[in-house]
């Protein structure tokens, strides 16, 4: 069975000691890093299958770390902080975190959040093999299958699908789908996420018309729940 590796960006070296105590007990390959440039070339080396990334780090901050990931990485990641503003959470949440634990905090409360988050992301559902092979995408090849059955879908319908299905379970907003997706045509607006959106969900419900894989959250944007 693969371990999960968890990579824990934190600078305080007695508090990342501890909260590394408990991964390690509870069966996770997890690891220390204090520096925030350090950390960030080590994730472009090799992605973890969650990051702990604290927002306060030297040389480069949180926020900035998890810019830059989310450019080549879907890698989950919970934002640990004492910074407990409202718009510190919401901006990073916005920027493509999965989940927040503010300090101080309990190391099971962080556990908790761990395997919460990890059973979310896609390829940690070994106890649902139904779910694993509902869909399937390959990005190198530019096609996706639902049920076996391939999708005629555009590019950017393509891409939509990708985001989603990439963070199953969490809401994605329109300016998100609008970074991920029309990265490259900034003249694009909002309303091009939603008419994109309607002909991909269309196209799901013609593939799979008993389900609705893709949900729209009122005022927020949409989810992919498989």
């Amino acid at each position: 069975m693969q371990t999960t590796e968890i990579l824990l960006v934190e600078d305080e070296p007695d508090l990342a000691r501890v909260l590394l105590d408990y991964l390690l007990r509870d069966g996770y390959d997890a690891s220390i890093e204090g520096n925030g440039a350090r950390a960030l070339a080590r994730i472009r080396e090799r992605p973890p299958h969650l990051l702990l990334l604290d927002l306060m780090l030297p040389d480069l901050d949180g926020l900035s770390i998890l810019r830059e990931v989310r450019k080549f990485s879907q890698v989950p990641v919970i934002l640990v902080t004492a910074r407990v503003e409202e718009i510190d959470r919401l901006i990073g949440l916005e920027l493509g975190a999965d989940d927040y634990v503010c300090k101080p905090y309990s190391p099971r409360e962080v556990l908790a959040r761990v395997k919460a988050v990890l059973r979310r992301a896609p390829g940690h559902h070994p106890g649902d093999p139904a779910a694993a092979s509902l869909i399937a995408i390959d990005g190198e090849t530019w096609q996706a299958t639902l049920q076996g059955r391939r999708l005629d879908l555009t590019p950017k319908e393509f891409k939509l699908l990708q985001a989603l299905a990439a963070r199953p379970g969490r809401v994605l907003s329109r300016s998100q789908l609008l970074d991920q997706v029309y990265s490259d045509d900034l003249e694009v607006s909002e309303r091009a996420v939603d008419s994109h959106m309607k002909n991909l969900r269309r196209k799901l419900s013609q593939a799979l018309p008993e389900r609705e894989l893709i949900r729209s959250v009122y005022g927020v944007g949409f989810v992919f729940e498989p």
